[in-house]
């Protein structure tokens, strides 16, 4: 009877072929027991959603006696160990590691299903840094209901799965974190740290707290435990073992949580928080960080405007100081890619469908655990300043990115708009109010650090580098092998609009007398009608370009134009194409802020002296040599990471 029901069974499912690899990064080792349904959803899955690695599966059949005896049937190209007899999930686990080929061994419960990317989103971490020793999945229930993001365990011993039956789409749940253990459910392990370590601890025979405490071991050897969101895995709970924490299998997990305590007692005591208390530094093992807030207008679209690269490069460099980070956009939502960007070097952010109300509760709740916010912008800071102040002891960063009301006030000296220059009043109002309340004001520009000094001679004013760059980008191409004029900058930025429109209006007409094939190219985010007006032959109106396309406009040109007419604080784009070894032609506002730049770049303000220096440049190899050399050596003095850091630790 039995062998008829299989041999039926055999011609109910399609035979699934596994791809093979004699050398595999990743061996993935799925314990069962029966349950045959649910072992062949997730093979099936694993084939559907893992490609461009190399990986194995293992199966490590535990007597069964349903079809998963007959696997080799359905399944080709997958690796079954069968045992006589029982010896339960941690046996199970050993053995399939012993035979394992690949650099990480991932285990995988077989009531499972795996979803696209999940298996290169866990592996995205630790092959960039090798002190992860662990990392594992968010757990999600088949009804959509969160079941893990990370686990935590407190001093006596009790381990939670942070966000149980919670929403999985909160902010909370979306970042990259160290976490005290991850469910054995999905979870990944170098093979060099899994043998030194010893594998899951036979003491825990045969289930339950193997995984936690193969972290506490991990960590024990100098080794990190991390949690991935983006690797997402449904798991159907209580499928193998059931839900009766008194019968069967499941009753090992109260016998070896007694287990676990005893022997991890004077870890669990050193190292871990009551019970219930500080959920904020027990869910990412924070409790030795600093936190830092910091507050911008949205998430930095880093490659479409200045401002927001300066923000995300501070960001970046928050992370690797070993600061806990938090970043609350203004407008509350999370755009991607840029998002994930944040969330993949381990930043929280605050976003949601909340109103700002949400936002002044979370601060308010959080209170203590703040030690520094850092504020950009003033019509965003001076919403939250006073909150901020009247709530919390840390300590205030301003960052306003540049003087508004200076900005404001050149506008007003070429348009003569008195709306701008009432403009320019109100908003120096506000900037002057941040600076009395900010308790270090951070500015980019050498002239605005001295109308602030000159204004709060009593305020800890730091200059701090627009950008920071760990080296300049080397040349690739031959001055003969280039050709053209690069102008770049985002279009919701006023001064760009102007400055581009002067310089193809009363400036490229002279250049092209005497170099009439010379082409220029214009890139950056959102250019309005007038500037695509200018788009023909000789005038190359791009409009937004990715990071990729702009290091070949940097590669393949010959000079940077900054022709702006007005703006204020330092200008990215002179800094960026110094940093990409350009030549650069720019106004003395294109250079404005910047320490003793006089000596690499001379200013032209007027369109013949513009003019006429790209025109002494353009054709001689040796001087456009020179000027770049020139610029890579004034990045590398005032743009480096070095002396980011030393800005960052003298305004905290």
């Amino acid at each position: 009877m039995k062998r008829r029901r299989i041999r039926k069974g055999l011609r109910l499912v399609n035979k699934l072929v596994v791809p093979n690899s004699s050398q595999p990064l990743v061996s993935i080792i799925i314990p069962v027991h029966n349950k045959w349904d649910f072992t062949y959803k997730c093979l099936v899955s694993i084939v559907q959603n893992t490609h461009g690695i190399p990986y194995e599966i293992i199966v490590m059949d535990d007597h069964s006696n349903d079809l998963t005896a007959r696997i080799g049937h359905f399944v080709k190209q997958v690796t079954v160990i069968r045992n006589k007899v029982k010896r339960g999930f941690l046996h199970n686990c050993n053995h399939g590691a012993a035979i394992s080929k690949g650099k990480y061994v991932l285990f995988l419960n077989n009531d499972t299903i795996v979803t696209p990317g999940w298996l290169a989103h866990l592996l995205s971490l630790p092959e960039k840094d090798p002190t992860i020793g662990i990392i594992g999945s968010k757990l999600i229930y088949p009804d959509g209901r969160l079941q893990e993001a990370g686990g935590i365990v407190y001093n006596n011993g009790y381990a939670w799965n942070f966000g149980r039956l919670d929403n999985p789409d909160k902010h909370e749940y979306n970042y990259v974190k160290e976490v005290d253990y991850i469910s054995g459910a999905s979870i990944m392990i170098r093979k060099d740290v899994w043998n030194r370590i010893g594998g899951f601890d036979e003491h825990f025979a045969p289930a339950y707290s193997e995984d936690v405490d193969i972290a506490f071991k991990a960590r024990q050897h100098g080794y990190k435990v991390i949690y991935q969101p983006k690797s997402v895995v449904l798991h159907y709970e209580g499928v193998s073992h059931g839900t009766d924490l008194n019968s069967g299998i499941k009753k090992y997990q109260v016998i070896n949580q007694q287990k676990f305590r005893e022997k991890w007692a004077g870890v669990l005591q050193r190292d871990q928080l009551a019970d219930g208390e500080h959920l904020f530094w027990a869910r990412e093992r924070s409790r030795n960080k600093k936190t830092i807030l910091v507050i911008d207008y949205g998430v930095p679209s880093f490659d479409k405007d200045a401002g927001s690269r300066t923000t995300f490069m501070y960001l970046k460099l928050f992370v690797d100081m070993g600061f806990n980070v938090k970043f609350l956009p203004d407008n509350f939502i999370k755009p991607e890619p840029y998002g994930s960007e944040l969330e993949q070097l381990g930043i929280e952010i605050l976003y949601g469908p909340q109103d700002r109300g949400y936002y002044e509760q979370w601060i308010v709740r959080h209170k203590d655990y703040i030690d520094y916010v850092l504020l950009n912008r003033p019509n965003i800071s001076h919403q939250y300043m006073d909150l901020i102040k009247a709530y919390t002891r840390a300590k205030i960063l301003y960052y306003g990115h540049d003087l508004h009301y200076v900005r404001e006030l050149k506008r007003f000296g070429l348009e003569k708009n008195r709306e701008l220059l009432q403009a320019s009043e109100n908003i120096k109002r506000l900037e002057f109010d941040m600076f009395t309340k900010a308790d270090t004001v951070l500015t980019c520009s050498e002239s605005e650090k001295r109308i602030i000094d000159g204004n709060f001679p009593n305020k800890n004013a730091v200059l701090l580098p627009a950008y920071y760059f760990d080296q300049t980008i080397p040349r690739t191409k031959a001055w003969h092998e280039r050709g053209g004029l690069l102008f770049i900058g985002g279009f919701n930025h006023s001064p760009n609009v102007d400055g581009i429109l002067w310089f193809c209006r009363e400036i490229l007409p002279i250049v092209q007398q005497s170099i009439p094939d010379i082409q220029l190219f214009i890139a950056g985010s959102n250019p309005p009608s007038d500037v695509l007006g200018l788009n023909s032959d000789r005038i190359i109106v791009k409009g937004f370009v990715p990071d990729h396309e702009l290091r070949e406009l940097y590669r393949s040109t010959k000079i940077a134009v900054i022709p702006l007419r007005y703006g204020a604080g330092v200008k990215g784009k002179t800094v960026e194409a110094m940093c990409h070894q350009m030549p650069v032609v720019s106004t003395g506002t294109g250079i404005e802020g910047l320490q003793n730049i006089i000596q690499t770049i001379e200013p032209k303000n007027t369109p013949q002296a513009f003019a006429e220096e790209i025109i002494r440049l353009y054709h001689n190899n040796d001087l456009l040599e020179h000027k770049a050399e020139q610029g890579k050596q004034y990045v590398e003095t005032y743009f480096s990471r070095s002396q980011a850091l030393a800005s960052i630790n003298l305004a905290l």
